[in-house]
């Protein structure tokens, strides 16, 4: 049941947003007031989320230094270049751009490693290498903010509740996962009680695309045009995603099975984790929460793609090791 509803996930959302638009608009006062409900949604996504990476696992990605270093190389050097060079074909709304650097800058650590599995790929290589590229990323992420859109951030980040949202929906839920796991090691119901969580990522998600679709209606609707726009640099960023991963693929000269892993690590991003940041953000910049969840929907159809795309054209042949 688990596995089919994280298959399905992508309609799953697309349905929440759709009749989260349709609440909002026909509903707007009743939609406005369930905003207040995103964030204890977020705190629960994120600890449920924290919890099913196995921080505990990092030691085995440190000793596959050839993939690994393949996987550091091509989502924290090559993506953010080519992140860089999309920007270019955005238009200059300083909110759109701060949503697409947001949320491609961030390597995925949980739904690339089911649909590694489904796309021939090898899921324990995921697994393991999944709490060192969140941990890399978070503390990556405010360099390369400041790199590509500068004195805006700092502008932000002292104009906003960015430090906190940080701090209380990111790092205390993953201190609160990691403490959870610990105790999992040792007890058999918190072991239980962890496999349980797996269950909520995708409804929890599903609820907070729901609300914010419901409570942007208006914004959606009067920024379609742009909003197209940023659909095209999403589908554009998968495609050189994949073409990325055959290339960096051959230089390191990985197994398919793990050349499989990092094409799909390199296509799909954490947006569920930069969202919270977005939320906090003042309410001119409420786009910025648009466009993150626009880019999970478009990857998410973009996965289902890739499943078929990567084994059977990108990176061929069988597992050697």
């Amino acid at each position: 049941m688990r596995d089919t509803i994280e298959r399905q996930q992508a309609w799953i959302y697309l349905t929440a947003i759709l009749v989260g638009m349709a609440m909002g608009y026909t509903l707007p006062k009743t939609a406005a007031s369930w905003e207040i409900l995103i964030w204890p949604l977020m705190a629960g996504l994120l600890y449920a989320t924290f919890t099913q990476v196995p921080f505990a696992n990092m030691a085995i990605a440190l000793r596959d230094k050839r993939f690994l270093a393949a996987l550091l190389v091509g989502n924290f050097i090559v993506m953010p270049v080519i992140s860089g060079v999309l920007l270019l074909l955005l238009p200059d709304n300083a909110a759109i751009k701060l949503g697409v650097l947001l949320v491609l800058l961030v390597p995925c650590t949980d739904w690339f490693i089911s649909f590694a599995h489904l796309g021939r790929g090898d899921a324990a290589r995921a697994v393991s290498a999944a709490p060192i590229l969140l941990i890399t990323q978070l503390l990556l992420m405010p360099f390369y903010i400041w790199l590509f859109l500068g004195e805006l951030v700092i502008e932000l980040t002292f104009g906003s509740h960015l430090f906190s949202a940080f701090a209380g929906l990111i790092l205390l839920p993953m201190a609160l996962a990691w403490l959870t796991e610990k105790a999992a090691e040792k007890r058999q119901k918190v072991a239980d009680f962890v496999k349980g969580l797996g269950w909520f990522p995708v409804p929890l998600l599903a609820m907070v695309v729901f609300i914010i679709a419901a409570s942007q209606v208006s914004l959606v609707l009067e920024s379609g045009q742009i909003l197209w726009q940023v659909v095209v640099v999403f589908v554009l960023y998968l495609l050189a995603a994949g073409a990325a991963g055959k290339l960096i693929n051959r230089a390191f000269v990985l197994e398919p099975r793990a050349g499989r892993t990092l094409t799909f690590s390199l296509g799909t991003r954490n947006s569920f984790v930069v969202l919270p940041l977005a939320l906090s953000l003042p309410d001119a910049w409420s786009l910025v929460a648009v466009v993150i969840v626009l880019q999970s929907l478009v990857e998410l159809f973009g996965m289902v793609a890739y499943v078929r795309w990567v084994p059977t054209w990108l990176i061929k042949g069988l597992t050697t090791s």
